[in-house]
């Protein structure tokens, strides 16, 4: 049996498990992120949709616009408007979970900075981390067995490349 990660919103109205750990995790320095959160950055675990399952309440989704003109959909809790996770392009196979929702979160530690061009100042990095002024090549970095997993999600939503 994989390991459950628990997580929900704020006010509670909203519990979900995530069944296993996520296929690789970004910390976002973009503006976007930093607007959507009132934060420095948002970490995002990414995971297949199908290991969400959600055990309590409903998320609304609420589109936003992005510089990419890709779709980008924030799936928020209808009372306390946490952002849960999202579906960048609308893929539906594949979320990336708000990691300060999760009850466990300081068990994930980002795998890339991403977008550090718009990082604020005041945001030191590790010395170590794999930091990137914008995106970087997936295949590169992901590790062979979560390229092996998305591939499957998507091959498995019928999903083109």
């Amino acid at each position: 049996m994989s390991e459950i990660f628990e997580g929900g919103c704020f006010c509670g109205r909203i519990r979900y498990r995530m069944h296993g750990r996520p296929m690789f995790i970004h910390c976002c320095h973009c503006t976007d992120c930093q607007r959507q959160t009132g934060g420095a950055f948002a970490m995002n675990a990414l995971i297949e949709a199908e290991h969400i399952e959600i055990v309590d309440g409903e998320p609304v989704p609420v589109a936003m616009k992005t510089d990419s003109g890709h779709p980008h959909d924030i799936y928020r809790c209808p009372d306390c408007q946490i952002a849960l996770w999202s579906d960048y392009g609308r893929r539906r196979w594949m979320l990336f979970i708000r990691v300060s929702t999760l009850d466990r979160r300081t068990e994930f530690t980002p795998d890339v900075h991403i977008f550090t061009r718009s990082k604020v100042p005041w945001v030191g990095l590790p010395d170590d981390a794999k930091v990137f002024d914008e995106y970087y090549s997936t295949r590169a970095l992901w590790p062979p067995e979560s390229l092996a997993r998305r591939e499957a999600a998507r091959i498995k939503a019928g999903a083109e490349r």
